[in-house]
């Protein structure tokens, strides 16, 4: 163990709350309520793993808050005034948050007149005197105010640093974290706080100034006092007669919210030493509240148990051989099964009143929209759903009611009261808003100026966890129906069971009341269990960090650029469908002159028949349905063999598939209010953590030809602005770089070099137009696993004189070899592969004994890591985007695509100069400072009134 002394300070009061609210009801043998004590007993089961980790704990203490009172009642009589009686089932829970903290042996401190705050403070602030790292496990935003303070060192000591460790989300806290959440440094999060006030606490602050007004005054004055003093200088507005009418109470905010850092310490510093935890009262206490799965954990059963018992556990590893099956993970209680009979219809003001008050008290909701069709930009309201517990789930109709003018419509909330009604609950900071994906609700219930936040996704916790896999036999989706067969052994109604199929069909705002809620009351119902289930699991599984950092962040970053669409030229859209139309129409001749006769070229079986049989080349194949292939490679063989008329249909297929994709798609997609395309992104549409695009499929017009050019060229910006586009240049290969440690390239990358060149100079011993193509191929070919078959068919060479090539490039590339040869050695035993930042991909047919399910999932494994890390990287700069953009004036820049690696703005023509460093500077850094890399992120930047013209 590293000799510096670490203090963990556990903020036992706040803990307990926090797992209350996120595990679901649990009760021990004798009928207790628990479950609140079984999440704060697994955190310090974790804290005391940790034990003997470097960064780990060598000193631990428990802080709770001793009462309701404190001194600062003294100063503001309704302090805390506000706060709701906890919880009826959570009140006897805690004396047993004490017992839980006996039985592991420590120290348990609380005092009268203070805040459990208060106490961290003031033994932080002590043990960093004595030059001890401080690290306090708390969430707390208050406490943030401690973070990186260093103080001045006793007797030449050097003063040690504190941090915070949410263990909710496993994540660290320091200075920068506090600073992408408030704005300013940790020393100035006490000014903010005192001006944006605090309702649950009853800190008064100044009325109307919220989170992001409180945090640009304090970055433009400095601080509270320097704020108030420049109020009567500012420009008239509400703000400023706020500001000057409730200076005094700016005030007393900072006041109360100001940590008292000189509290007298009721126990010493030294008696929060943390030895091995002594198994004999905590057994006692596991067995007394049935928490059987901790106890055989700590390998001593119901009786006595060895000495030598510590808490940390060999890891469980998941078989390579059956890696589909489930990880080892903590089994939570059962659930009660989906009672239809349990759920409430809300079509009253008061009914909906006091669901809004259970939902605010219960601090996590699951939220459900109901809408007239699929489209979110187009879809309009019939109803919300909401869900606090099992079966404990309503529905609120507010869109509901024959089409026509003369149908009768059932009582329902009108639908403005009730939007006022539940906008303060759906964008309430103190209530985290569970869905299955929840960008759709986002965006529907934006149009109703509802900005729902926090969020958390059971689609994208589900993706986090198990992307690649299948469990118990169960396909590996992440839909609400597979992952409630999977996981809740319940089949949700259908949706066609509801409104019908085909001509019968009706729109949902026309489905009964009591059938309406039972089918949307039932999603938000399955939302919740889904959440308490798959929650927990982020933790215990380790994928709390990709969650956390990089996917749940994007949700409303992804959802705003989806409203915010992209402008199309629906007039050279049309001109260019007619020109492919002609294109097409000319090839046809064509084909059919090279064939003999006219016949169908979208048909496979006439194709095949043409091409084998009458025309006689040789290499078809056919299958079972007795027909030739003719797809892509079959073709592209025949092609690179002389085969004209193969080359042919290949420029048809392309063709034809552009103009139904894009130039008649596209016009049909121009939204009628908006005159913009809204494409949907997927956050879980490709395995390895990249963005899909659907409705249209943005991601796949060609980049390189004159074709992809065009259609991109009908991408225009609004008049008066530009699009640019910022492209992250060959990320994978630094990326390959960096993972496999190839000195060579990174020192190629270093100094900017051109990559292929240098491959093609290590390779070939010589730099020309050919040499250099043939290593630009080689380079990602091998990154894709690819075979000595498929890098000679790319190449045009025989398999063994591609396998020499494969040979020398590991020759000269060693660490390239080395990275393939770990990567699979880990998968096949681990069943997933890692990107830098944790996301797992799972390959259950890894070693599966069929060879061609082996060998591509070998070829898709080696890749996954570095693909995956590049996309996690583009999300993360996607996050951290619009932040830097405001703080930089420059919010009014919109960010509308993601297409792989590149990232589309439009913006005033005037502002790409004060931008593109903006955004050079944000995706240069978008891995830090969760991973530093070895070579730098190159992005290339360019503008013009269309998206062709950016390149």
């Amino acid at each position: 163990m590293d000799s510096k002394q670490h203090l963990y300070l556990v903020d036992g009061s706040a803990y307990i709350f926090r797992a209350y609210h996120r595990l679901p009801p649990l009760t021990d043998p004798e009928g207790t309520p628990v479950g609140a004590v079984y999440g704060y007993t697994t955190m310090l089961w974790r804290l005391a793993e940790d034990l003997h980790k470097a960064d780990g704990p060598t000193h631990l203490a428990v802080i709770l808050d001793a009462g309701s009172k404190s001194f600062r009642n003294d100063i503001y009589e309704d302090y805390k005034a506000n706060r709701p009686p906890p919880p009826e089932d959570l009140v006897p829970q805690f004396p047993l948050i004490r017992d839980a903290t006996r039985a592991f042996s420590l120290p348990c401190i609380e005092e009268q007149g203070y805040e459990a705050d208060d106490l961290i403070a003031s033994y932080a602030r002590e043990a960093t005197r004595r030059g001890w790292d401080v690290t306090i496990v708390s969430s707390d935003k208050d406490l943030m105010q401690l973070v990186g303070k260093c103080a001045e060192p006793d007797d030449g000591i050097e003063g040690g640093c504190i941090d915070m460790l949410d263990t909710m989300k496993n994540q660290r806290i320091d200075i920068a974290e506090v600073i992408e959440k408030f704005g300013v440094p940790p020393e100035k999060v006490g000014d903010v706080l005192a001006l944006m006030g605090d309702s649950v606490d009853n800190v008064p602050g100044v009325f109307g100034v919220g989170p992001k007004t409180a945090t640009k005054l304090i970055q433009d004055y400095g601080d509270l006092e320097s704020a108030l003093a420049a109020a009567p200088s500012m420009k008239k507005s509400k703000l400023q007669e706020r500001l000057i009418e409730q200076a005094e109470q700016a005030r007393l905010s900072r006041v109360l919210v100001t940590l008292k850092e000189d509290c007298a310490l009721p126990m010493p510093l030294d008696a929060f030493k943390l030895n091995s935890v002594p198994p004999e009262p905590l057994s006692v206490f596991l067995a007394r509240h049935g928490f059987t799965s901790l106890l055989k954990r700590l390998d001593a059963g119901t009786g006595s148990p060895t000495p030598t018992t510590r808490l940390n556990p060999a890891k469980p590893v998941t078989a390579g051989a059956n890696p589909q099956e489930g990880a080892a993970r903590q089994p939570l209680p059962e659930m009660p099964a989906i009672d239809y009979d349990a759920y409430e219809c809300v079509q009253t003001l008061a009914a909906l009143e006091a669901w809004i008050a259970r939902a605010a008290n219960a601090r996590l909701v699951a939220v459900d929209t109901e809408t007239s069709m699929l489209d979110a930009m187009q879809a309009d309201l019939c109803g919300v759903s909401l869900a606090i517990g099992p079966n404990q789930a309503c529905y609120i109709p507010l869109g509901h009611g024959g089409s026509d003018m003369f149908a009768e419509r059932p009582e329902q909330v009108p639908l403005e009261e009730a939007m006022a009604l539940l906008k303060p609950l759906l964008e309430s900071d103190a209530v985290l808003k569970v869905g299955q994906n929840i960008k759709y609700d986002l965006n529907v219930l934006a149009r109703y100026g509802i900005e729902l936040a926090p969020v958390d996704d059971t689609m994208i916790e589900s993706f986090c966890l198990d992307a690649g896999r299948s469990i118990d036999g169960i396909g590996g989706g992440h839909g609400m129906d597979e992952l409630s067969q999977r996981h809740l052994d319940h089949k949700p109604m259908a949706f066609k069971d509801v409104c019908g199929t085909g001509k019968k069909a009706i729109p949902f705002g026309e489905v009964l009341l009591p059938k309406a809620t039972c089918y949307a009351a039932e999603d938000a119902d399955v939302t919740w269990r889904l959440h308490a289930l798959l929650d927990p699991r982020l933790s215990e599984e380790g994928g709390t960090r990709i969650y956390e950092r990089v996917d749940r962040p994007l949700i409303p970053v992804v959802a705003r650029m989806e409203r915010h669409g992209i402008r199309v030229d629906r007039e050279k859209l049309a001109g260019l469908s007619s020109q492919f139309a002609e294109a097409i129409g000319a090839l046809e001749g064509e084909i059919h002159g090279l064939a003999g006769q006219a016949f169908t070229i979208g048909s496979p079986k006439q194709l095949g028949d043409i091409l084998f049989d009458k025309l006689g080349y040789k290499g078809g194949r056919k299958g079972k349905s007795g027909q030739y292939s003719t797809d892509q490679s079959v073709l592209e063989k025949l092609a690179g063999e002389g085969a004209v008329v193969a080359t042919k249909v290949l420029e048809w297929r392309q063709l034809s598939k552009l103009r139904s994709t894009y130039t008649e798609a596209l016009q049909a997609a121009i939204n009628p209010r908006t005159g913009r395309v809204h494409t949907s992104y997927s956050l879980v549409g490709a395995q390895t953590g990249r963005l899909s695009s659907t409705e249209p499929n943005l991601q796949n017009i060609p980049i390189r030809t004159e074709i992809g050019r065009q259609i991109r060229d009908c991408f225009v910006a609004e008049p008066g602005n530009v699009l640019l586009s910022a492209d992250y240049s060959q990320i994978e290969l630094r990326l390959a770089a960096h993972m496999a440690d190839v000195p060579s390239l990174k020192e190629a990358f270093a100094h900017g070099e051109d990559i292929h060149a240098r491959t093609a100079m290590e390779m070939f011993g010589t730099v020309d137009r050919d040499t250099r193509g043939r290593a630009k191929t080689i380079n990602f070919a091998i990154l894709y696993g690819i075979s000595r078959w498929g890098l000679g068919g790319r190449l045009g060479v025989e398999a063994d004189e591609a396998q020499a090539m494969i040979d020398r490039y590991f020759e000269r590339f060693p660490g390239i070899q080395r990275y393939i040869h770990e990567t699979l050695e880990s998968v096949r035993e681990r069943g997933y592969s890692e990107t830098l930042f944790g996301r797992k991909t799972w390959f259950p047919r890894i070693n599966s004994k069929n060879q061609a399910e082996r060998q591509g999932s070998e070829r898709a494994a080696i890749n996954a890591p570095i693909q995956g890390t590049s996309a996690d990287i583009i999300k993360r700069a996607m996050a951290r985007m619009e932040p830097a953009l405001a703080g930089a004036g420059l919010g009014h820049v919109k960010m509308l695509l993601q297409v792989h690696d590149e990232l589309v703005f439009e913006l005033p023509e005037a502002d790409v100069a004060a931008a593109s460093p903006v955004i050079e500077r944000v995706m240069a850094g978008a891995a830090e400072p969760a991973v530093r890399l070895d070579v730098p992120l190159g992005v290339e930047i360019g503008f013009g009134p269309s998206w062709g013209a950016a390149h």
